[in-house]
């Protein structure tokens, strides 16, 4: 298997502009890629990143485009400290892939979709977030639209632990991008 790319960036960045933009995506852009969004950007937050990192969230369909997301998921992560209120739904677009150094999807459905929309030259940014797992051997991040309180709460559990695993993964490539 060929070693994955580095996931830092090796291009120069504009002053002021984040050295690592990461966008989640999947089917709808109203459950988990907006939850992936709220927690990577708190936890950036929190590590005083903000400056660093920037994140964003996608659909690779357009159901949803200028809807908030789920109350549901909302809710979910509203109990765990992460706001998702101010985000709205968006479909994923081929510039995508070269406005953002990691286009991180949630199972296999998103990462087709993605593909066929990814330039052929830009196919090293698109991951799955459950990549970055440290605790769970999840391959994919289960839509929990129409199930239960559950489906949520073990969305949270996986993309906070993928999104821990991505900080740390990105912390240890280094390369000047973080502090």
């Amino acid at each position: 298997m060929p070693a994955k790319p580095p996931l830092l960036p090796a291009r120069p960045q504009a002053p002021g502009s984040p050295s690592m933009r990461v966008l989640m995506v999947c089917m709808g852009n109203i459950c988990r890629s907006p939850t992936a969004h709220g927690v990577l950007e708190k936890l950036v937050a929190d590590a005083g990143w903000a400056d660093y990192i920037a994140v964003d969230s996608a659909g690779t369909h357009g159901y949803h485009v200028g809807e908030p997301p789920d109350e549901r998921a909302q809710q979910h992560a509203a109990r765990r400290g992460y706001d998702l209120s101010a985000q709205r739904a968006r479909e994923l677009r081929r510039d995508d892939f070269t406005d953002f150094d990691l286009v991180l999807v949630m199972d296999a459905a998103n990462e087709r979709a993605a593909r066929a929309l990814c330039p052929s030259d830009r196919t090293s940014r698109l991951r799955r977030l459950t990549d970055f797992c440290r605790t769970h051997s999840a391959s994919e991040v289960p839509d929990p639209y129409y199930g239960g309180a559950q489906g949520f709460e073990d969305v949270l559990d996986l993309v906070e632990d993928a999104c821990h695993g991505l900080l740390a993964a990105l912390q240890a490539q280094g390369n000047g991008a973080l502090p």
